[in-house]
């Protein structure tokens, strides 16, 4: 095997096309269906609010769907990212275990989500579209499509979830940068935000919040779309890229995955990083697949697996999908990203199939995996992304208990740098372990839609 720190692949090695792990699931997917009717959503139910290029690759049935040669081009400004062994790492937990971290924290806006974005805003800009709407967690998702409508020449407007507007104000500069018009949700400018302010005025937002406000802006003018960061299966798609080089860089190192650990709000990074493995564990290959996600948001480990909105106000078509209930308000933990009350339907079918193991986390374990990582490789991960580590750390713990060589390999998300006043409260020790309670995911439950989830 090699000794190399760093994994690089050439630029020619980029990814000519994206996987489409559809054709591949354990079992077909389920469709979203239209709320009004109960009934399988159709091409024209999206139209409103996406090109036809995208609404195609949602329900496409190709294994592979080639990547546009002016998307390819954008990718190589960060593109392939670094595989890298975290020897240091690996001394200081003294484990057995050879550890892989893919840094997606090195493109523009220090986050995987780009791999979308650009495409989304190339789709987008080839129908006539110069507007897109979205929403943003911690603001890792708007800040890269700030970046990608930029690079168009196309205009943003972002409805960022409140309580991660005032935590990660940078965030909010780094899209004001890329002129990128950036909203606290819920707002008033919206029925959807208007709504919420009525019935709690003191609200501090969620990510089906602002996906509400976002599709209302781009349903109700017709020079705008919308973007989605998660969740959907083109958004996915393209995050295979993260996957497709990961096997490559792998087979150069001569070595192969046992375990895969990444961390899950929507599913975006996790999604683009296990889907090409998919295949392989399913046809027999020893392969462990880990979601992780916080305690206080725990949708794949304490969700139903239920139709529900995607959004709070319930302008979304319907998604079977383990979810806590689209009324779900978490708490304001620092990992905003991860803060949503469903999953990717694609990643829960997984889920459900026992193809992903899931598992929780409170903050205070996660930050503790996050500074030794800082520590030892040098790299500040991003709130979400130590989730990861987290479980990355633990399971090279176990390989440690039990004496076994295994390959661990983590998708690193994003870097913390805008995020560092969380590592202050966690240095000073101001950050509160908080698991969702029971009780209230069950309140959230009940308002579940009454309807059919049998086809």
């Amino acid at each position: 095997m090699t000794d190399s720190y760093k994994i690089i692949l050439d630029e020619k090695e980029l990814p000519e096309a994206w996987y489409n792990v559809l054709p591949d699931l354990p079992e077909p997917l389920a469709p979203p269906l239209n709320p009004s009717t109960g009934k399988p959503v159709t091409p024209d139910d999206l139209k409103p609010i996406f090109p036809d290029s995208l609404i195609m690759q949602e329900v496409s049935q190709e294994s592979w769907i080639e990547i546009p040669s002016e998307v390819r081009e954008i990718y190589k400004i960060w593109r392939p990212s670094p595989l890298i062994r975290a020897r240091r790492l690996e001394k200081a937990l003294g484990t057995p275990a050879r550890l892989y971290y893919k840094n997606e924290g090195v493109s523009p806006p220090g986050s995987h989500k780009p791999n979308t974005a650009v495409a989304q805003a190339y789709y987008n800009k080839k129908a006539g579209i110069n507007n897109l709407a979205t929403e943003t967690g911690a603001g890792q998702w708007g800040s890269a499509l700030s970046f990608a409508c930029k690079l168009f020449d196309m205009h943003c407007t972002v409805y960022m979830v409140k309580i991660s507007y005032e935590q990660k104000p940078y965030r909010r500069v780094l899209m004001h940068i890329w002129d990128g018009e950036v909203y606290p949700s819920p707002t008033d400018r919206t029925n959807a935000g208007r709504a919420i302010l009525e019935k709690n005025p003191d609200s501090m937002g969620s990510l089906g919040i602002a996906i509400s406000e976002a599709v209302e802006d781009a349903a109700t003018h017709d020079d705008t779309n919308y973007a989605l960061g998660s969740v959907l299966n083109h958004v996915l798609l393209h995050q295979t890229v993260i996957g497709l080089e990961t096997k490559k860089q792998l087979e150069l190192a001569e070595d192969k995955a046992d375990i895969i650990v990444g961390c899950v709000g929507g599913g975006s990074n996790f999604g683009g990083m296990i889907l090409p493995f998919v295949k392989d564990k399913t046809s027999g290959q020893d392969l462990d697949i880990i979601a992780i996600e916080p305690k206080s948001c725990p949708t794949l480990t304490k969700g139903l697996y239920e139709y529900d909105y995607g959004d709070t106000a319930g302008m979304t078509p319907l998604m079977l999908m383990y979810t806590l209930g689209h009324t779900f308000e978490p708490p304001g933990i620092h990992a905003g990203g991860l803060r949503y009350h469903g999953d990717a339907p694609i990643l829960c079918n997984l889920v459900k199939n026992g193809v992903v193991s899931p598992r929780a986390y409170t903050q205070n374990p996660v930050f503790e995996a996050a500074v030794l990582f800082a520590r030892t490789e040098g790299v500040i991960p991003a709130p979400e992304t130590s989730h990861a580590i987290r479980g990355f750390v633990d399971e090279a713990l176990k390989c440690k208990e039990t004496g076994e060589e295994k390959a661990i390999v983590c998708c690193f998300s994003g870097h913390g740098h805008f995020d560092l006043a969380a590592y202050d409260d966690y240095l000073e020790g101001k950050l509160q372990d908080y698991e969702y309670p029971e009780d209230k995911i069950e309140e959230a439950l009940k308002d579940l839609p009454k309807f059919p989830t049998g086809l």
